[in-house]
């Protein structure tokens, strides 16, 4: 990889501080920070600044075992690795991660293949450029007789001469998975393919083991991904799991599911078959094939900002002691009323935490959760609640430590079949509905803010999502409350500030209530406008994605029947290191 001066130091020029720091973190001569990301659900990855190139690891699913009776192992997800894979600073990253085949039932046909975990973003020559880079997921084992199916390693056959699954489909180079076991004769199932080897044979009535797995090190420990599961014994034992995650195959008419015949969690392991034949208990599904992952590990310069728009895990760099943070949660959906005079109140702002100068330790593990918008309604109802965003890991005195640092989702706006539901508690509250009274929901103190309340007599709107830096206005004003300017090192996403200028940069305006005859704003920051009546029009508008903006609220519009309340907008974190 690269070697980088510092990113604020004149070209070949390094600061003294730049090399003390270098030297206290045993990283001389100065190369940069390397960090090692892993992705165990779907997300996103942004490319920092000053990054040209990963290292990856990329497991699919494993493939489920055969159902009862006698069936063969799942094949393992596919397995591939590579280094200097080029990238481009800025650039989102979409990042897949497989789920696991479901083991086949009782009798059932071939077990579920595992699903392709995948990295896709860029252009080319990026070897992530659309269609991108993928792990194809582990073929499924079979029952009696029946072959196992083709996928990134072969699913193991069934009793009495099923074939092994053909491995490395679709073909790549160097091979992604090995082919599965067959049955020989009247036994039991063959063994699921597996990264590093073929799956066994079933012999003398006992399944046949699972391929072993392919080791890598590239989270700096030698860890075993995508074995193939085990396969079921006829009238013996069940084949051994392959290691990297192979699920056991089941022994001679053996109950119960789960672990160990499951395919471990984010290794792709192939699921376990089943034994058993009109046994009772012993009847039932295979194992389940165990989820892939996808690992990045790259060189980044000092004072370098990570973007975290999905969950993930992240490791911090050795020589990295100090963090600032951005934490926002997702906002709140508007709500919507069911009535003509009814009128929903905004979806309230997702809450806001920022930190500078926060001890982290080197080589800890934090997992970074990001949470997405409550959803608006084309039905009656106050609106959904966005999720939390949080940062966990590591020990104390680091504020991740357990229960780490967390952003409470935004509340929902008031809204439902009755007249005038309260808004929604939440990182900032929802707006109430009218035409009765309703309060605003609660905000978490430190924050954010109360939603706007209703407390009675004429009105033209509901109450105004409450925002990271002011309580949403009561019925009638409706405007949602103001949010944050966040963090220089944060000023590229987010939603608008005063007046729409800046474009990005602020975060968790609160949502507009929903109007007659007279638009209510979200709040700045990302907060969403109300709907507007007669007519719709303008019409109800989201929260701003990344800004934990609240929905805007919702009518039941006579003059335009069936429209909605608006979607809390995503959070996002953001995380930039100190040395």
């Amino acid at each position: 990889m690269a070697q980088f001066p510092s990113t604020s130091s004149a070209s070949g020029i390094w600061r003294l501080n730049t090399i003390r720091e270098a030297l206290m973190g045993f990283n001389w001569p100065y190369s940069g920070f390397e960090v090692v990301q892993v992705f165990t659900t779907t997300s996103t990855w942004t490319c920092p600044v000053g990054v040209s190139q990963v290292d990856y690891l990329i497991v699919g699913g494993g493939g489920g075992g055969g159902g009862s009776y006698y069936a063969g192992g799942g094949g393992a997800g596919g397995f591939r690795t590579g280094t200097s894979a080029s990238v481009s600073a800025g650039t989102p990253y979409t990042i897949t991660i497989g789920g696991g085949g479901a083991g086949a039932p009782h009798l059932g046909p071939v077990a579920s293949p595992g699903f392709a975990s995948s990295v896709v973003g860029g252009t080319s020559p990026s070897p992530f450029a659309s269609p991108g880079l993928s792990s194809a997921g582990g073929g499924g084992g079979n029952r009696n007789n029946g072959n196992g199916a083709a996928g990134a390693s072969g699913g193991g056959g069934g009793h009495a001469g099923g074939l092994g699954g053909a491995g490395n489909t679709p073909v790549t180079s160097p091979a992604q998975g090995s082919n599965g076991g067959s049955s020989t004769g009247s036994t039991g199932g063959g063994g699921g393919g597996g990264a590093g080897a073929v799956g066994s044979d079933s012999t003398n009535n006992n399944g046949g083991a699972g391929g072993a797995g392919a080791d890598s090190s590239i989270t700096g420990s030698n860890v075993t991904y995508a074995g193939g599961g085990g396969g079921a014994g006829w009238s013996g034992t069940g084949g051994a799991g392959g290691s990297g995650g192979g699920g056991k195959g089941y022994n001679y008419n053996e109950s119960g599911s789960g672990s160990p015949f499951n395919g471990g969690t984010n290794t792709g392991g192939g699921g376990g078959g089943r034994s058993g034949y009109n046994s009772g208990a012993t009847e039932g599904a295979g194992g389940t094939g165990g989820s892939g992952i996808v690992i990045l590990k790259y060189t980044v310069p000092s004072q370098t900002v990570f973007t975290f728009t999905g969950t993930t895990q992240w490791t911090v760099p050795t020589g990295v002691t100090s963090v600032d943070y951005l934490v926002v949660a997702g906002g709140g959906g508007g709500g919507r009323e069911n009535f003509a005079s009814g009128l929903g109140g905004g979806g309230g702002a997702g809450g806001y935490l920022v930190g500078s100068s926060q001890t982290v330790s080197n080589g800890s593990t934090l997992t970074i959760t990001v949470g997405g918008g409550g959803a608006g309604l084309s039905a009656a109802g106050p609106g959904n609640d966005g999720s939390l965003s949080s940062i966990v890991g590591g020990s104390s005195p680091s504020p991740f430590a357990t229960p780490g640092v967390v952003a409470t989702g935004g509340g929902g706006g008031g809204g439902g079949t009755s007249p005038g539901v309260a808004g929604r508690n939440g990182g900032s509250g929802g707006g109430g509905g009218t035409p009765s009274p309703s309060g605003g929901g609660t905000g978490v103190p430190g924050q954010g803010n109360a939603g706007g309340s209703y407390t009675g007599g004429p009105s033209n709107s509901g109450g105004g999502g409450g925002g990271a830096s002011q309580a949403g206005n009561t019925a009638g004003a409706g405007i949602g409350g103001n949010g944050s300017q966040g963090p220089s090192f944060a000023s590229s996403y987010g939603g608008a500030g005063p007046g729409g200028t800046p474009s990005t940069g602020y975060y968790s305006g609160g949502g507009g209530g929903s109007a007659s005859f007279a638009t209510k704003a979200g709040g700045i920051g990302g907060g969403g406008r109300g709907a507007n009546a007669p007519g719709l029009s303008p019409a109800v508008q989201p929260g701003t994605a990344t800004s934990g903006g609240g929905g805007g609220g919702g009518i039941n519009d006579p003059a335009t029947p069936g429209g909605t309340s608006g979607n809390g907008g995503s959070g996002i974190v953001i995380i930039k290191i100190n040395q």
